[in-house]
């Protein structure tokens, strides 16, 4: 049996304004080519970069936040190599003295956190084409991305599995997005995964292979768990493990050789002369340290503490601070209404119904109608008995349509009208004389026939009734 050790490696575009050494535009939903460029993210000669203090700012806080450690001094390096999407032939880099040391995520311990910038993008003609056979040979080049600011995160190799790598980089994806300091979409290349796999018998390290630009969460998992059997099955047939770069089909669902992998040598990495070291004492560490919200995991362990949740449920509430504070703000107000109404009832209509409903419209929780208060109203009513569940959730859904108060809604439907016991129990009366039958059936033991007459009366009440109190009424009469 091989034992897989495995690290990571993850980009993020940072969210900034400015690319990490010029002044063009940061902007990746531009969709018009070479737009935001200059001849600094060109590479034109005699152009002087400068360093963008916000990108800084954003891996300090990162580093912070995973418990890293910040140096007094840090500094940018020249990675040399050519290829056509890097205009100058080198990518200004870190090396041997990066923004952020060490720190732990999710039992996986970090190497390091560094700045770099991202190069270009390449697009060939088969991409452009519908008809890719077709297609001449040839590649375009959209220089907008040269130079965006591009955070490199390195872990040690401590992940074992797919499973676990994919668990680290969603959370390092959400408190990414907790802290803005990028949005890491990686449908949309905002974040992307390299994986280096070796697998041994024994303690002693195998030969590590990259797998590189690893652009969703399944492909990670995939990719890693192909590899691990790729290189166990070949040490079991006698064949060695080369080192190597390797892609991941998605057609195919497997590694693909790319190119021998190269050694840090390779790219004759040395200190970037046109910027100096990076004395981070000029930034205010502390009020980056302030900036540092409640972390996601720190927002499930509360959430669970202070309403009684179970961690599948605070794992749900805790994807963004929106969809928490959303939901911190309607317990609120139910409370505020009735002091009595668990919070488990507001985590149930807001996931089953609301949600639902959010998804079929494809809309996200910011476009949302319902406002938090309105939404308490119906949780009350439904803890009060006023509002059955198949009542509470047709008035939800006119509610999502259009962002209505519920009592309205029931005003116009006649629901808010109290209904008399005496009313209650002539309805009961009437529904028996009606179905003989389901009564004989109810007195032999079909409990089925009691939900049968149940909504009977919940459709001549039009729901204006409590099914548990009209379950007790019934089992009361027919004795």
């Amino acid at each position: 049996m091989y034992k897989p050790t495995i690290g990571l490696e993850i980009h993020c575009e940072l969210k900034t304004k400015t690319k990490m050494f010029c002044g063009c535009a940061n902007d990746p939903e531009e969709r018009h080519p070479n737009v935001n460029i200059c001849p600094i993210c060109t590479g034109h000669p005699g152009c002087l970069p400068t360093i963008n203090k916000e990108a800084v700012r954003k891996v300090i806080k990162l580093g912070m936040a995973l418990g890293s450690e910040i140096p007094t001094i840090s500094k940018f390096d020249r990675k040399n190599y050519f290829y056509p999407d890097l205009p100058k032939a080198y990518q200004i880099s870190q090396y041997d003295q990066p923004l952020v040391s060490g720190g732990v995520l999710r039992g996986v311990r970090l190497e390091r956190v560094h700045l770099e910038e991202d190069t270009a993008r390449i697009a060939h003609s088969s991409q452009l084409t519908d008809y890719p056979k077709d297609a001449k040979p040839a590649s375009l080049i959209d220089y907008n991305r040269s130079s965006m600011p591009l955070m490199e995160l390195v872990t040690k190799p401590d992940v074992t599995s797919g499973e676990q790598a994919v668990a680290f980089a969603k959370e390092l994806q959400m408190i990414l997005r907790y802290l803005g300091i990028s949005d890491a979409d990686m449908e949309k290349g905002q974040m992307r995964v390299e994986a280096n796999i070796s697998v041994s018998k024994d303690e002693t390290l195998g030969t590590k292979v990259e797998v590189k630009n690893l652009n969703s969460f399944r492909a990670v998992s995939d990719s890693i768990d192909f590899e691990i059997k790729r290189q166990s099955e070949l040490l079991e047939r006698g064949e060695q493990v080369v080192q190597s770069t390797r892609g991941w089909d998605e057609k195919k669902k497997e590694t693909v050789l790319q190119r021998l992998k190269e050694q840090a040598h390779d790219y004759r990495y040395f200190p970037e002369p046109d910027l100096p070291p990076l004395d981070l004492a000029h930034f205010d560490l502390e009020s980056i340290r302030e900036e540092i919200v409640e972390l996601p995991q720190q927002k499930r362990d509360r959430l669970a503490s202070e309403y009684g949740l179970n961690e599948e449920q605070s794992n749900i509430l805790a994807e963004t601070p929106e969809v928490a504070e959303w939901f911190e703000q309607a317990v609120s107000e139910v409370r505020a209404l009735n002091p009595e109404a668990p919070a488990q009832l507001v985590y149930n209509y807001y996931t089953t119904d609301l949600r639902a409903l959010m998804k079929e419209a494809g809309m996200e929780l910011g476009m949302l109608r319902i406002a938090p208060f309105h939404f308490a109203k119906v949780i009350t009513f439904v803890a009060q008995g006023k509002l059955n569940s198949r009542l509470a959730k047709d008035i939800l859904k006119e509610m999502f349509d259009t962002g209505a108060d519920p009592e309205e809604i029931m005003q116009a439907k006649g629901l808010n009208e109290e209904v008399s016991a005496d009313a209650l129990h002539e309805v009961i009366k009437e529904t028996i004389a009606e179905n003989p039958k389901a009564i004989e059936d109810y007195k032999k033991g079909q409990e089925n026939a009691l939900q049968f007459l149940i909504g009977k009366v919940m459709g001549k009440m039009k729901g204006r009734a409590n099914p548990v109190e009209l379950k007790a009424l019934f089992e009361e009469i027919l004795k």
